[in-house]
């Protein structure tokens, strides 16, 4: 079933109809409230996702692209602005021009977040100033700094490791110990420009998303609940010793993989369908009492099952269930999350697939307390201004959403730089063909074995 409805009331009867348990408000004003976190206001319950454009320039700095991205996200309106994926190691880059933030391109980065300022004090007035957080993160077996895949695992794993190169590395303890140190140093650049927090990026398998599903890994860190999630915890520990209340921390985790167990984090033992989220509540918590207030969470994997934390109405193979049923899913268990821990501002994600709806859901969301935020990924590749039209205008406009057509994945793959190629065909509509040169479109083939 793709995305067909004509109007509120038969969306919602349609989710009556197929026994689906999603949250829907239509008093859109619950969006508008700011959160408090520490001493800071996010302005509004909206927040952009870390979306990578792919678009830097070769030493890891933001480019003209980069630059009109942003600026379109911050005269959009959202109360919060997570940057996207920015490295903390050359080899840890997921592509020749994903950001890599050091002291030879800090200024860049100043320079970016003076841009975000300056833009959404311009569109909504000087007492407007989003939340900015900046991903850093290492991308491990998607390792690829120089166009050619160069991955690090933290475990081998046999459900990946087919689609991995040969090439492969597995990390030592003694280099995850030393890489720590490099977050704490982007942290501290990223303090210094005046970032509002850092995120220790634990989602869709990079390294430390792997790192907390390593149960076959031997040494410091894997096996145990405790070794598995060193990695991420020292990091944290490092950060506060170093940094003290400077800039906050948060992270967008994974909270359910959909992979079998011993080999994806938040899964049952007996099916990797249901999910078991004793562990990732157990580590909000400790995260909570180390003073992180905020995390962003997600489900899948974008690379092997897309359809878990991405659901689409075109992708790259079919599904064995309906996209809204994906949605819903990962809805409920951030709904778990938030329950067991209830200070903690929990943002949610999958809200694009619902598109001029979202804004019900979220705010339903929010007034039943499955979550205290509403996140949107590619919807913001698409309508960069979703959050103004929901704020001032009580609604969505149905024409400028994302449609999960998927091209904007496609180019990622095809290693272009990253776009709507539906809303923004006039910038990311030669980008698209000219790397679907020789290739077919995507193939929408039955969710088989391999997944």
């Amino acid at each position: 079933m793709n995305f067909n409805f004509t109007s509120f009331e038969e969306f919602k009867n349609q989710m009556h109809d197929l026994n689906i348990n999603i949250p829907l408000s239509k008093d859109i004003d619950i969006l508008k409230q700011p959160i408090h976190i520490n001493d800071k206001i996010i302005p509004n319950s909206l927040a952009v996702h870390p979306m990578e454009g792919c678009d830097g320039t070769l030493d890891g700095s933001p480019d003209k692209l980069t630059f009109r991205r942003y600026e379109r996200f911050a005269s959009g309106g959202s109360g919060l602005l997570w940057i996207e994926a920015s490295a903390v190691a050359k080899e840890g880059r997921a592509n020749p021009r994903q950001l890599y933030i050091c002291n030879e391109n800090k200024e860049e980065f100043k320079r970016l977040l003076e841009k975000i300022n300056s833009n959404s004090k311009g569109v909504f007035g000087e007492n407007h100033n989003p939340y900015k957080v900046i991903q850093l993160t290492h991308s491990g077996r998607y390792s690829k700094p120089t166009g050619k895949p160069e991955p690090i695992i933290a475990a081998l794993n046999p459900y990946l490791d087919k689609y991995m190169t040969d090439n492969y590395r597995i990390i030592t303890d003694a280099q995850l110990e030393k890489l720590e140190d490099s977050y704490v140093e982007a942290a501290e650049i990223a303090a210094n420009l005046g970032f509002d927090a850092v995120d220790i990026k634990s989602c869709h398998r990079y390294l430390n998303s792997e790192l907390l599903s390593a149960y076959t890994r031997e040494g410091n860190y894997g096996g145990s609940f405790e070794n598995r999630t060193r990695f991420l915890l020292n990091i944290i520990d490092k950060i506060i010793n170093k940094l003290g209340k400077s800039i906050d921390i948060t992270l967008r985790m994974n909270a359910y993989d959909a992979i079998p167990y011993p080999y994806g984090f938040g899964v049952s033992k007996d099916d990797k369908e249901i999910s078991d989220l004793s562990e990732p509540i157990k580590l909000m918590k400790i995260l909570y009492a180390k003073g992180v207030k905020l995390i962003n969470i997600s489900c899948g994997n974008p690379y092997y099952n897309p359809h878990v934390g991405r659901p689409y109405d075109i992708g790259p193979y079919t599904p064995l269930e309906y996209p809204v049923r994906s949605a819903a899913k990962m809805l409920n268990i951030i709904k778990e999350l938030q329950q067991a821990v209830p200070d903690m501002i929990v943002i949610a994600t999958g809200f694009t697939w619902f598109r001029e709806f979202a804004p019900f859901v979220a705010a339903g969301g929010i007034k039943e307390g499955w979550f205290k935020m509403a996140g949107f990924g590619r919807q913001a590749f698409a309508y960069p201004d979703f959050a103004k039209d929901i704020i001032n205008n009580g609604r969505m406009d149905k024409n400028k959403c994302c449609i999960t057509c998927s091209k904007c994945s496609e180019i990622m793959r095809d290693g272009g730089k990253t776009g709507c190629v539906i809303r923004d065909r006039e910038v990311y509509g030669d980008i698209y063909g000219e790397g679907r040169k020789g290739k077919s479109s995507i193939q929408s083939t039955v969710l088989g074995d391999h997944i």
